[in-house]
């Protein structure tokens, strides 16, 4: 397993996370699996034996359930070098006050995790999503309160577009406040948007790249293919809707073409999908979810998995997307002037 620097610091975490959506079964996590300790405890120590050092959850996933679910595995673990993600932003309660990114519901929402994690620190303590009715001035602080207090290591952002990132970043260097060490976005080869702003933001800015989804639901497992009714025990199959397949001929070229490079190589779909993301330029580490140990174990082999050149310009040739505005004028009226940044942006789009 190989481990990066987490963005601009010098935490290092392990290029395969382990996801807990599936933890608990309750809510809208519920369609992506339900997982008791026992199940969940199984699969954990499957990933820290294989040498993932960073478990990601929120207090969304199952009304705290996974998050629960967390806390016991690891109670007594925590010197092991095993670091907990977990998030923070969508309502955990019915009050007018219990969601956002308000003072009141991060500091709050943070001593509530703590408790159902059985900690006394969390290692990454991300936004789950924007706020754009709290001031950031206010998040930016409450998110320093939270780390000068020793609740929390480090923050970060999660589904954040670019300029939210840009402008909480602005807000941190101004005020002094602690700033995000990463993102956690959706990135696959089915849904590249991430390299539009979020990668060259990342780039540019230093911040970190975890990727949740990054098989696409699924979708990219090889399990579903063209004309075929989707699996009864997928999470499509229980009516799972994310990400939005725009494009169906698309999806079902990219899949065919993994599936052709992962029969030559002698590994799964999954495996050629992941290892493509894990040797994408920013990208720190895949949240890999499931609910069963074959699962667990096909992806985490992908941690060492080396696409060649070759395999890597098959799967962006079938997978690439029409550049939108500016980015198509900058590749034709300004390249003679573009940084790295920039060039991540229009990556592959060169020979158009």
């Amino acid at each position: 397993m190989e481990y990066r620097l987490l963005g601009r610091s010098g935490l290092k975490v392990s290029t395969i996370t382990m996801g807990t959506m599936t933890f608990g079964g309750s809510g809208w996590a519920q369609k992506t699996g339900a997982l008791d300790v026992s199940e969940a405890k199984r699969l954990v120590d499957i990933c820290i034996d294989t040498g993932v050092n960073l478990l990601d959850t929120a207090d969304a996933y199952s009304d705290g359930r996974s998050e629960e679910i967390v806390g016991e595995i690891l109670r007594g673990r925590r010197n092991d070098g095993v670091l907990i993600a977990t998030k923070a932003r969508y309502p955990m309660g019915n009050g007018v006050n219990n969601a956002g990114n308000s003072r009141f519901h991060l500091i709050e929402a943070c001593e509530a995790s703590l408790r159902r994690l059985k900690t006394d620190v969390i290692d990454l303590y991300q936004l789950h999503h924007w706020d754009g009715h709290t001031p950031l001035e206010e998040t930016m602080e409450a998110l320093d309160t939270l780390v000068r207090q020793g609740k929390v290591r480090y923050v970060g952002c999660s589904n954040f577009s670019g300029w939210h990132i840009l402008k909480a970043l602005g807000v941190s260097e101004r005020e002094g406040r602690q700033r995000f060490i990463s993102q956690q976005i959706h990135y696959s080869l089915e849904s590249r948007d991430a390299e539009h702003e979020l990668l060259p933001v990342a780039i540019d800015q230093g911040v970190g790249v975890l990727v949740w989804s990054p098989l696409a639901g699924g979708l990219l497992s090889g399990k579903h293919r063209r004309n075929q009714a989707a699996p009864q025990d997928s999470r499509q199959f229980a009516g799972w809707k994310e990400p939005p397949i725009r494009d169906e001929n698309r999806l079902w070229d990219i899949v065919e073409r993994l599936v052709s490079i992962a029969e030559e190589r002698g590994v799964s779909p999954a495996q050629v999908a992941l290892a493509w993301l894990i040797g994408r330029k920013a990208v720190t580490s895949i949240v890999i979810g499931g609910r069963t140990e074959t699962q667990f174990r096909d992806n985490l082999a992908a941690a060492d998995l080396k696409l060649t050149t070759e395999e890597r310009d098959l799967l962006d040739s079938v997978s690439r997307t029409p550049l939108p505005y500016p980015y198509w004028h900058q590749r034709n009226a300004a390249s003679d002037r573009l940084g790295e940044a920039d060039m991540e942006a229009l990556a592959g789009h060169f020979e158009c």
